[in-house]
């Protein structure tokens, strides 16, 4: 691109608007499909064309040399196209079937009570991101990858940095020198630690992810070292990511709505619901792009190859003609299901241990926080536009009922599902 995107849609990357984008993306939506002016992107925003879109043979997810992202990407799962991303999802698909990600549940709910129990002996305040909805994706994303405790947080700062890699160029020139030096630092960083983690695992396999990838095999074919590196980046920068975002939107919205929240401390088995319901009211994942390789229509849109597309999943996740009161936080919905995690063959990987994680977070801060409160000023967003969450969380609480928190193995409503 070499031109601004028209004033409307670059107020997307406006950090006035990341406390509450869904006005704009309302106006958007409305106005979809269309062509925006200025910058020659297609924009979708209603959920029949998001959706038609996603599944479409006749666009690309490389993005390279588009314009559309503003860093180079490595190629991997999210931007790659048939054949080679059907080859690399199948191999690595294995690692994740709902089976094994169910057996690290009891893991998870142990992270969940250690982290309570921290919370409640630093006193009866607490930022939420930095004590709970970050270490708990990162610990578990690092444990299922073999990355031993002392090295979390490096990690966590790397995953933050490559996170700017998936937001779409609505501001030229946006990102500061400085942000894109992170990124290659980080990413260089990700992959001596990888390539040195999976020599390891080639000697001696453990009961991890990473052996598991190292393993998966389908006749005769497995994944080269340099897929494994860029495959298990990916799969620690978006598992930390978007589940840390989800668990934290999704903490936001029953805040926010306290009868929501005494629901769900009410009726446990609500977790899954309550998961799905922030997946389609406030959504980690926006949006996404995509780019035209052959021609089509949408609306009344004419698509030529080569065409930037910006597909506005929050948008499409509150789309009136697809959810009644789509406005509403409501966690007993049960309507039809959203674009939180995408559709069609990019439909996230990590889904099922998202969908697990989100749900053991959500039910355990309804049983163990008395009282919580939004701390007045304590809400302040990160500046990514198409993941977007909080970087700052307070609470106030009146206590910490680790007793209320079922024991692992227990925790009700948090199942997994697959598309």
């Amino acid at each position: 691109m070499t031109t601004s995107p028209s004033p409307d849609l670059a107020r997307l990357a406006d950090p006035a608007v990341r406390p509450d984008p869904y006005e704009l993306l309302r106006t958007l939506r409305e106005a979809s499909p269309y062509t925006d002016p200025a910058s020659g992107i297609v924009v979708v925003g209603r959920r029949s064309d998001c959706e038609a879109v996603l599944r479409s043979p006749k666009v690309s997810s490389d993005r390279q040399g588009s314009g559309v992202t503003t860093v180079p990407q490595m190629p991997n799962l999210m931007n790659l196209d048939a054949p080679d991303h059907t080859r690399l999802r199948r191999l690595a698909g294995k690692a994740f079937k709902p089976r094994l990600i169910q057996q690290w549940r009891p893991r998870i709910e142990e992270i969940v009570r250690e982290l309570l129990t921290d919370i409640a002996a630093a006193g009866n305040t607490t930022d939420i991101v930095s004590a709970f909805a970050y270490p708990l994706p990162v610990r578990v994303i690092c444990e299922m990858l073999g990355v031993p405790r002392e090295d979390h947080a490096v990690f966590e700062t790397w995953a933050r940095s490559i996170a700017y890699t998936v937001d779409p160029q609505l501001v030229p020139g946006e990102l500061s020198t400085e942000v894109v030096r992170e990124v290659e630092v980080a990413r260089a960083g990700f992959v001596d630690y990888f390539g040195r983690l999976i020599a390891d695992r080639k000697r001696a396999p453990r009961a991890d992810i990473l052996s598991e990838l190292i393993s998966a095999e389908e006749q005769g074919d497995q994944l080269t070292e340099r897929e494994l590196i860029i495959t298990c980046i990916l799969l620690l920068v978006a598992g930390h990511e978007t589940t840390a975002n989800l668990i934290l939107n999704g903490i936001l919205g029953l805040l926010r709505h306290p009868e929501q929240l005494r629901l769900l401390r009410e009726r446990p088995e609500l977790a899954g619901a309550a998961v799905e319901e922030v997946l389609r009211h406030d959504a980690p994942a926006q949006m996404v792009t995509r780019i035209a390789r052959e021609p089509f229509t949408i609306g009344d849109v004419r698509v030529t190859p080569g065409t930037p597309i910006l597909v506005l999943l929050a948008a499409a996740n509150r789309d009136p003609e697809v959810h009644r009161d789509p406005d509403t936080f409501d966690i007993t919905r049960g309507d039809p299901g959203h674009l939180g995690f995408a559709a069609g063959p990019h439909f996230c990987l990590g889904s099922v241990l998202a969908r697990l994680e989100g749900g053991i977070a959500l039910d355990a801060f309804a049983r163990a926080f008395v009282g919580p409160r939004l701390e007045s000023g304590g809400l302040h967003y990160r500046p990514h536009v198409a993941v977007r969450g909080p970087d700052r969380l307070r609470v106030s609480f009146e206590a910490i009922r680790l007793d209320a928190v079922p024991a692992a193995g227990a925790v009700a409503g948090s199942g997994v599902r697959g598309e």
